[in-house]
């Protein structure tokens, strides 16, 4: 941010002076540079919008001397973009919603510091990037308006198109196939200036182009002109935009001499007469072509500099005489360390970029390293001389947030002086998502910890009673999933499930509960204990496929009975797994196992739902359970659902039953089983006395 722009030009409309300073203190004291002004009437509001650069406004919601609505109809009769936060003392519902369809931006609380200083900062910030997208749609649109008078008079024939449709073609285009006027071609498809013999190939090209893979640099065939005769042509392609839509700019060349020579001499006009890489100006031109894909998502790609180190005094120990050796040689020692995804430029006199492509992070700093080793202890012998030299490499890795050609070249820049300020022999590489990269450690770190969980026996299970309000003997847990921590601590499955989720984990996890759970089952009817646990399954299992096969043969090999297993799924899930959730629920009710729905009645019909799926309990959703003890409304609902779920014969479970009061209306509902921390926390003991 420019240093004019870091202060914000305030204006404050607040009844009590006393108030307005509170904010402005409450602003400098979370370290924002603020320029205040509080105008005494709707005139002075109105000359100071109308001659002053006004930043932000504050105005209390429940002013008197100038009403906020006033204030939005000033401001917006300026016509600038002046956001206005509206000041309360407390914030609600109805005066948040009130303020906001006024036409504020948001709403502050006035004594609270931290909070006033979070809306003024974020709706400063949201103002800056929207006056710097003005500047740059400005910028872009005199750019675009001076590309295009230079392509009209150009002597290369240039032509912009859409989805193979001419939208704009120069004179020199015009003229090279015999169009007296652009109305001409308007509409006329590329395709149509095609010899015959070529038109299959270059309609292969456009439906790649239209699958989104990148065009050809050059094509050569044979074009038409409008009166039938054919010449030997190259078409060069690139991205563009033309009045603010994607297009294809297309320049047609005519062959006049061998390919082979245009070739060459295309070789000579991007090569360094020197060292033979690449110079500068085609460096360039693959660096912008990088930093566009950057800015729209695609490759991962990172720029190296690389210099000799100490070069003024390795030039003065070789001699003037043989300095073009000395970089012919670091330019061949600087090839051979470089991998085959890899674009190498002499850049300067004695300076060289590398722009590595498809390379993340790690793959960056890895070819940083190659380099550098390249030269570590190596004699570069140089005619009757032998000299040892050094290389600093300072990098960046290209990305969404720093993709512009000048960004990722003065940081690359700052990074080779940063090497070769502290002696040279040095790598050091910017990255915009070190903060990205490190969350990705730490997803990786915990996909690791979960593998190993599950080889090592490092899951528990714990579970939680539940209790028959119909005088049924047998005992019902809940299984609960934990983790061992590396101190022995229990860890939660909020603080993995989803990371496990995404690198497809939860089959396997759902599968070593399975396992554990029936062997459960069975360690306790050698003990003479009847128990069914309710173990949940997740949506991820049904996908893999093949849960039911290792329900079956866990509970042979165990032999332990089917309707001793409730496997529970959420309600939310049956919808978006109808065919996969009754295709499982068929298999392993013939196992004699029951399926249990959790999470129910929060759909639109819930019961509606049950003509296509067939559950045998239903576990009603924790947020009737936890408003049944004193809202009517809600035990009206869930007294509903108990009545139609015996209606249609299926038990009521009610979860998270957590007072006396809750638990009293559920037993006069006639649900048949309730669990909750009022009866019993889950635990990794089994010993709740269900008699």
């Amino acid at each position: 941010m420019a240093q004019q722009d870091a202060v914000i030009r305030l204006l404050l409309v607040e009844d009590r002076l006393d108030d307005a300073e509170q904010i402005i203190s409450h602003l400098r004291n979370g370290g924002m540079a603020v320029r205040p002004q509080r105008p005494e009437s709707e005139d002075e509001l109105v000359e100071i919008l109308g001659k002053q650069s006004i930043d932000i406004v504050i105005a209390a919601f429940e002013a008197s001397y100038l009403p906020l609505a006033t204030v939005l109809e000033r401001v917006t009769a300026t016509g600038k973009d002046i956001p206005v936060i509206a000041s309360v003392t407390t914030l609600d519902e109805k005066v948040a919603l009130a303020a906001l369809a006024a036409g504020t931006r948001d709403v502050a609380i006035r004594g609270r510091a931290e909070h006033m200083q979070a809306v003024v900062r974020s709706e400063f910030s949201a103002l800056h990037a929207r006056r710097g997208l003005r500047h740059l749609e400005a910028a872009l649109r005199e750019t675009e308006r001076r590309c295009d008078a230079l392509i009209a008079s150009s002597r290369d024939p240039v032509a912009y198109v859409h989805e193979g449709m001419h939208i704009r073609a120069n004179d020199a285009y015009l003229e090279m196939f015999g169009f007296e006027d652009f109305e001409e071609i308007e509409g006329l498809t590329v395709l149509d200036l095609i010899a015959p013999q070529h038109a299959d190939n270059f309609r292969q090209v456009l439906k790649k182009m239209s699958k989104g893979e990148a065009p050809p640099r050059q094509l050569e065939l044979q074009a038409q002109r409008t009166d039938g005769s054919t010449f030997d042509a190259v078409m060069e392609f690139t991205p563009a935009t033309y009045e603010g839509e994607s297009c294809l700019q297309i320049v047609f060349r005519q062959q006049t001499v061998d390919a082979d020579m245009v070739a060459e001499l295309d070789s000579l006009r991007q090569r360094d007469a020197l060292t033979g890489l690449f110079n500068r100006q085609h460096f360039m031109t693959e660096l912008e072509s990088a930093v566009m894909r950057a800015t729209e998502g695609k490759g991962k790609q990172a720029l190296l500099l690389v210099e000799p180190d100490h070069y003024e005094n390795l030039l003065s120990e070789v001699g003037l005489a043989t300095a073009d050796d000395l970089i012919k040689g670091v330019a061949e020692r600087l090839k051979g360390a470089l991998d085959e995804n890899t674009l190498v430029a002499r850049m300067s006199d004695h300076g060289f970029a590398v722009l590595c492509q498809d390379h993340d992070h790690n793959q960056s700093q890895a070819q940083a390293d190659r380099i550098r080793e390249a030269f570590k202890d190596h004699i570069l012998e140089l005619g009757e001389r032998s000299v040892n030299l050094s290389v600093s490499v300072g990098g960046v890795q290209i990305g969404e947030r720093i993709a512009s050609v000048t960004q990722v070249m003065a940081k690359s820049s700052q990074c080779l002086a940063s090497c070769e300020g502290m002696g040279g022999n040095r790598t050091e590489i910017f990255d915009p998502a070190a903060r990205d990269r490190a969350e990705e450690e730490r997803i990786q770190a915990w996909v690791q910890r979960i593998r190993e969980a599950l080889a090592g026996d490092q899951f528990v299970l714990h579970y939680q009673p539940i209790i028959s309000l119909t005088g049924a003997e047998e005992e019902n847990y809940d299984v609960y999933l934990r983790m061992k921590g590396p101190a022995g601590e229990v860890i939660p499955p909020v603080t993995y499930l989803s990371i496990a989720e995404e690198h497809g984990l939860l089959d396997d996890i759902d599968r070593w509960v399975i396992s554990h759970a029936i062997g459960v089952i069975a360690e306790r009817a050698k003990d003479g204990k009847v128990t069914n646990l309710f173990v949940k399954i997740t949506p991820a299992s049904l996908v893999e496929g093949g849960l039911e096969t290792h329900i079956a043969e866990q509970l042979k090999a165990h032999g332990v009975a089917g309707e001793r297993l409730v496997l529970q799924i959420p309600e939310s899930k049956v919808f978006t797994h109808l065919k996969s959730l009754q295709s499982f629920q068929k298999a392993v009710s013939k196992l004699g196992c029951r399926v249990a729905l959790e999470q129910f009645g929060t759909g639109l019909n819930s019961f509606q739902m049950l003509t296509h799926f067939e559950p045998a309990i239903l576990k009603i959703d924790r947020s009737f359970i936890t408003e049944l003890g004193k809202n009517a409304d809600v035990q009206k609902q869930v007294r509903e659902i108990v009545e139609k779920a015996h209606e249609a014969g299926k038990l009521a479970l009610a979860e998270f039953v957590s007072d006396a009061g809750t638990m009293s209306v559920l037993f006069g509902m006639g649900v048949d089983f309730v669990e909750g921390n009022f009866l019993a926390a889950p635990g990794p003991q089994m010993n709740y006395d269900f008699g």
